[in-house]
């Protein structure tokens, strides 16, 4: 009998079997990035798990939309380009191509759609239209235009909460001209300080839309006025995707019966020190900085080998755990890399049955290229802990169990050398956006980070002083072999004399 997929829903607060809308397609949005800054650790987070939900999702046999926005255009966003003295567009670009070499980092897949929220202004200034026709939406005094929240009946549900438990002005802004102080903006005036590339013309003034508003109009414009998944990050929870139930709701269902999401999914913090990592906290790190200490990898390990609704706690301990843990599994893998590609490859292209659940499974599409998508579409899926790891996916995304199965193939792999077995660890890895890399260059640099590197030897370099050690020995010139070996030694490379020649690695 097939397996079924068991997502925790936040809304529910319990975990259900995903009956997607349609059978055999899968509508995923997730809140992305606010461009007006760097990405941090907790963005990491998020970034892959929901990377994991959607490989998982396609490694099942789904097909998958996966729509992941860009805010870039917000009160942060206004405020740092003044403060800059440059465009909206020139802030938020910079920003979102820095983002993007962060995601490749970690080895992010990109998502099918990557709507920016000024693309979908008009869509925006529909619902609000919608809204003000189904009588939740009203225009205040200051020329706001409002949405009206104790009208929504289910408000409070996805938070837990009710309007009675709330105080006032405690996480919504209380203004002037509100009708009651939870009303939350749909569209903001214009205010003469802030420069025209902000401001839009419509029928409610000229100005720009509200944050929650944004994900409201882009996920049901892209995926429909219902689709199966939202997910993101525990503090979006409230009062962000409670907004945008309620707003959505309101205009496209005001008859209730129906929501415009069906599971609600959202990944825990990174804390340090026992509190939430966040730049209004002034605790977070850069995931750029900390690209400088450890390799892209080690950070999605670090963050993949949690569940993703646990809490993190952020330290450089933690991340040289992972890193040592990684190489673990690394160390066992074959050095004759190309050789075990083309195996893979090979044995994707006699058709290889993949039964996780949903009848023929279709290849992940890894971040790694095409030896990576081979690597998913030759996993046996009936070997048992090939079964185990399905299990564990299929149980609200258990990566904490799946990680634990490619330790136990990797202990077999360095016992039995077997290539199936190899096979089986390399794509049950890639899965999880895992082993990659060529396993000779990861044990040669460690899984290091970029600063690591400086003042390194290249690796011609030092091929070259291992070649003269060699032609030393050969003529029997043992002092200046070793006085080779020391000078690498004090330049933090290791050698390995074998069978088959000499290896090194950093």
């Amino acid at each position: 009998m097939a397996r079924t997929l068991k997502l925790y829903n936040s809304l529910t607060r319990r975990k259900e079997d995903f009956q997607p809308l349609e059978a055999g397609r899968v509508g995923l949005y997730v809140c992305g990035m606010t461009v007006y800054d760097y990405c941090h650790i907790g963005h990491a987070r998020m970034l892959v798990a929901f990377d994991v939900v959607q490989r998982w999702l396609r490694a099942r046999g789904y097909q998958v939309t996966y729509v992941r926005n860009i805010t870039d255009i917000d009160d942060k966003i206004i405020r740092r380009a003044v403060e800059n003295g440059e465009t909206l567009s020139s802030l938020t670009g910079r920003f979102i191509a820095a983002m993007h070499e962060d995601e490749a980092a970690l080895g992010i897949q990109r998502p099918d759609l990557e709507p920016r929220a000024t693309q979908y202004v008009p869509q925006m200034l529909d619902l609000v239209s919608l809204l003000e026709k189904n009588g939740y939406a009203y225009r205040s005094g200051d020329g706001d235009t409002l949405f009206r929240v104790r009208r929504f009946a289910g408000y409070g549900r996805l938070g837990g909460k009710s309007l009675d438990d709330l105080r006032a002005g405690e996480r919504v802004a209380v203004a002037a001209g509100k009708e009651d102080p939870f009303d939350f903006v749909l569209w903001k005036a214009a205010k003469p300080e802030e420069p025209a590339e902000a401001c839009w013309q419509g029928p409610f003034g000229p100005g720009r839309p509200g944050w929650h508003l944004e994900c409201s109009a882009m996920s049901t414009r892209l995926l429909g006025r219902q689709f199966d998944i939202h997910g993101g990050g525990a503090d979006l929870q409230f009062p962000h995707h409670e907004n945008e139930i309620a707003q959505s709701d309101a205009a496209y269902f005001p008859e209730g019966g129906k929501s415009f999401v069906r599971y609600w999914l959202h990944n825990g913090f990174v804390q340090v020190d026992g509190e939430k990592m966040s730049k209004s906290l002034g605790n977070f790190f850069t995931i750029r900085d900390v690209l400088k200490k450890f390799d892209g990898e080690v950070i999605r390990f670090f963050i993949v080998r949690s569940h993703y609704r646990s809490q993190v706690n952020y330290s450089d301990a933690g991340l040289d755990d992972a890193r040592e843990s990684l190489l673990r599994l690394y160390n066992a893998l074959s050095t004759d890399w190309p050789a075990a590609q083309a195996q893979v490859e090979g044995q994707a292209g006699q058709g290889a049955a993949v039964s996780a659940g949903a009848g023929q499974a279709a290849a992940a599409a890894c971040a790694d290229g095409e030896a990576a998508r081979a690597a998913v579409a030759a996993i046996d899926w009936s070997e048992p802990r090939a079964m185990r790891f399905a299990e564990a996916m299929d149980d609200d995304f258990n990566t904490p169990v799946a990680v634990s199965v490619l330790f136990e193939l990797a202990t077999d792999l360095n016992r039995t050398r077997d290539p199936a077995i190899e096979r089986q660890l390399r794509g049950l890895a890639a899965v999880l956006g895992l082993l990659g890399q060529d396993p000779v260059a990861v044990r040669r640099n460690g899984l290091r980070g970029a600063a690591a590197h400086e003042g390194d030897l290249d690796d011609n370099a030092i091929q070259a002083l291992v070649d003269a050690r060699l032609a030393a020995r050969k003529a029997r010139n043992f002092a200046e072999a070793d006085a080779i070996r020391q000078q690498l030694a004090e330049a933090g490379i290791t050698l390995e004399d074998g069978p088959a020649g000499t290896t090194w690695r950093r």
